[in-house]
């Protein structure tokens, strides 16, 4: 049970790195000039590339945090993994959100500022600290 849980540990840690830089790089192309092509197209590719990356680990994450629920019974039946079941839930709806916003830019729908996109940059780590104290306090 220690190696999944250490894995799960590294893997939403390596999902959440993906969520923290992912809408900095919106906050650069909310702020791309419109005749700096080449400079949307560079930072649309990085992007899609972490986009793809962080969703492959973001699964990772989901199955070891599965097993560990379901597998090991962690948790079950405890308030506060009910409460971090909604934070895990709020983390796979930002991930899909960030989803949409990248096909907006993509589009070239984008009708958010930079500041709006700085804004949004600190919901993950409200996420994070919110699971972080459920898993590890354990409140209630």
């Amino acid at each position: 049970m220690l190696w999944v849980k250490a894995f799960h540990i590294v893997f939403v840690a390596s999902w959440f790195a993906g969520l923290f830089y992912l809408p900095r790089i919106f906050v650069n192309l909310a702020m791309v000039q419109p005749q700096s092509i080449a400079e949307r197209e560079r930072l649309l590719l990085m992007a899609r590339k972490l986009f793809r990356f962080t969703t492959l680990i973001a699964v990772v994450a989901l199955l070891l945090g599965l097993w560990l629920w379901l597998g090991y019974g962690i948790g079950r039946g405890s308030g506060w993994m009910h409460a971090k079941l909604l934070v895990v839930l709020l983390a796979v709806g930002y991930h899909h959100g960030c989803g949409v916003l990248l096909r907006r830019f993509a589009a070239g729908g984008n009708r958010r500022s930079h500041l709006w996109y700085r804004w949004f940059n600190e919901v993950p780590v409200v996420l994070l600290t919110a699971a972080v104290v459920l898993a590890v306090v354990k409140p209630f």
